[in-house]
């Protein structure tokens, strides 16, 4: 719990001791030690003052990576912090005095959020697992709102990473695939589409143009128009792949 008001931590740690399931792992009194607590402890549930000494609690909550936040409740003396209290996600807004059957209705969402949040990302991995499993030597299998696309190997001219997830181009549409790239180039044959940047494959058959940066491959311009980025460490090795002269 993070309070710049030492009796505020007192009443709520009294409050949290008569709610089963519930243990006060640290506190904070300001903001830089908030972030600092909630580092090292990795605690389930955050309960949050908004004004705070150094940095306030709106501050704190968006300063944690979205990954490793944990569930926010907001406690203030005041009530239009609330709308900016949930554009950073929090699970509930609690005003002082804190009474003891919203202090449990908090910590039961909180608790259902993280439960769902749980299976949301395991679902993802098995869906992704699932797309991982579903990749052949002819195609790949893209899950949509209705059940599954195939898109065959030899339909795609380039790939590029989406953060998560990466892009599939074709001629005539794209697709995106819950991937990593290096499972991606473990399904692949490099004869067909090779690694030309961290994150992009390229059809080599469909290059028509080639941009220098000095001597160095800097990008490629496809077929379509669509130039793609090759990276420093690739651009020897698809140098020699299009067959170019030094």
């Amino acid at each position: 719990m993070v309070d710049d008001e030492p009796l505020a931590i007192e009443r709520l740690t009294f409050l949290l001791n008569d709610i089963s399931g519930t243990q006060v792992v640290g506190s904070a009194c300001n903001g830089r030690e908030a972030v600092e607590q909630i580092a090292a402890l990795k605690p389930d549930i955050v309960f949050l003052d908004v004004q705070m000494p150094e940095q306030n609690g709106l501050r704190v909550a968006a300063a944690v990576p979205e990954e490793e936040r944990p569930e926010i409740v907001f406690v203030t003396a005041f009530e239009q912090y609330a709308a900016d209290a949930f554009e950073v996600d929090a699970a509930d807004y609690l005003l002082k005095p804190v009474r003891f059957d919203r202090l449990w209705q908090a910590i039961e969402r909180a608790k259902r959020r993280k439960y769902l949040r749980q299976i949301a990302e395991r679902a993802e991995q098995e869906a992704e697992a699932a797309c991982a499993r579903s990749t052949h030597e002819d195609g790949i299998w893209v899950q949509t709102r209705g059940g599954a696309t195939f898109v065959p190997i030899e339909s795609i001219d380039w790939i590029e990473a989406q953060r998560d997830y990466v892009m599939l181009h074709t001629a005539t549409r794209s697709h995106i695939v819950r991937m990593s790239m290096r499972a991606l180039e473990e399904k692949l044959d490099p004869g067909e589409l090779m690694r030309v940047h961290r994150s992009a494959f390229a059809r080599a058959s469909n290059v028509v143009e080639v941009q220098r940066m000095g001597r160095s491959v800097s990008a490629l311009v496809l077929r379509d128009g669509a130039i793609v980025q090759v990276g420093p460490s690739y651009a020897g090795t698809v140098a020699e792949r299009l067959n170019l002269a030094d």
